[in-house]
């Protein structure tokens, strides 16, 4: 499966099949699912995040699951609780279950950045809520939507120089 994110909001229909990646440049984020929680029974959620422009998701924590960033490419700023990292490639940092969290690509270029969700919980169900509420949901929409999904948005997205 594979998600167009458009100002750092998921905007694009969902298929149930692994093809080759097809951003536009009007995108700012394609998120490529590796492994859907239907191949693993809900066990977990593997996705390649592609940015192509600076910027990332509102600060949100997960009531039930960790989430887990490995960079493959470009520069990161991922803050988890009261601690701020900056990633590059090969780097990894975890956010465990409860902790609120925020990440942006801060590089110049493309960034690509492996994000894993353990259990998978809702996660797919939550890109396809955020593809329906179109490229400029108002905060409570994004607010419903997150907390419909087992997630707490809890702050705007990291502010990028």
């Amino acid at each position: 499966m594979q998600y167009s994110a458009c100002q750092n909001v998921i905007a694009a229909s969902l298929v149930h099949e692994r093809s080759q990646l097809n951003a536009f440049d009007r995108c700012c984020r394609v998120i490529d699912t590796k492994v859907s929680a239907l191949d693993t029974n809900g066990g977990l959620y593997v996705s390649e995040l592609i940015d192509v422009h600076k910027g990332g998701p509102a600060r949100h924590l997960h009531h039930e699951q960790e989430e887990w960033f490995y960079v493959l490419e470009g520069e990161y700023i991922i803050e988890v609780g009261d601690e701020r990292y900056e990633l590059g490639p090969g780097d990894s940092v975890l956010a465990p279950r409860k902790v609120a969290h925020v990440w942006a690509h801060v590089g110049d270029g493309r960034g690509r950045l492996i994000a894993t969700v353990q259990p998978a919980g809702q996660i797919e169900a939550f890109f396809d809520a955020l593809a329906k509420l179109g490229s400029s949901p108002k905060r409570e929409e994004l607010r419903r939507a997150f907390s419909s999904h087992g997630m707490e948005l809890v702050g705007p997205p990291l502010s990028i120089e």
